[in-house]
């Protein structure tokens, strides 16, 4: 097991894939990321004996290929091994049934994808910093 990642992005969009990462690298917080790019890829990162990981927090998209966000978070806060991971949903989907659905499966955050590169970069920053930095999660 990994115990050491520090972040799990799950992005398929390959444009906001490349900007959490320089983000992350501008930064200094780009050590430890792995990149899911669909639900499945996400699910095996973290069930999976040989590859299974803990990051300290999952940045996830809602609507991803495959397995979608909202059964990526489900089965995540289900699994006694995963349910206190933070869960921070970071998706272009103002659906207000997107947004109950998630609290209801137990995201610790909802945040809609800023449009604009740099605020999009200054988010993901500022993400970063608070859930790797300031968080205090239990061991």
């Amino acid at each position: 097991m990994h115990s050491n990642l520090e972040i799990l992005l799950v992005e398929d969009n390959p444009n906001d894939v490349e900007l959490a990462l320089h983000a992350f690298r501008a930064n200094n917080l780009a050590n430890d990321v792995a990149v899911a790019r669909d639900g499945a890829e996400a699910l095996q990162l973290l069930f999976d004996p040989e590859r299974q990981v803990r990051p300290k927090v999952i940045l996830l998209d809602l609507k991803l290929p495959k397995i979608d966000g909202l059964d990526v978070l489900r089965r995540v806060k289900s699994e006694p091994s995963t349910k206190l991971i933070p869960v921070v949903v970071l998706t272009s989907s103002r659906e207000e049934r997107d947004l109950v659905e998630s609290y209801q499966l137990g995201v610790n955050s909802y945040i809609v994808k800023p449009i604009d590169f740099d605020q999009f970069t200054e988010a993901v920053r500022q993400l970063g910093l608070y859930w790797l930095l300031f968080n205090h999660p239990p061991t």
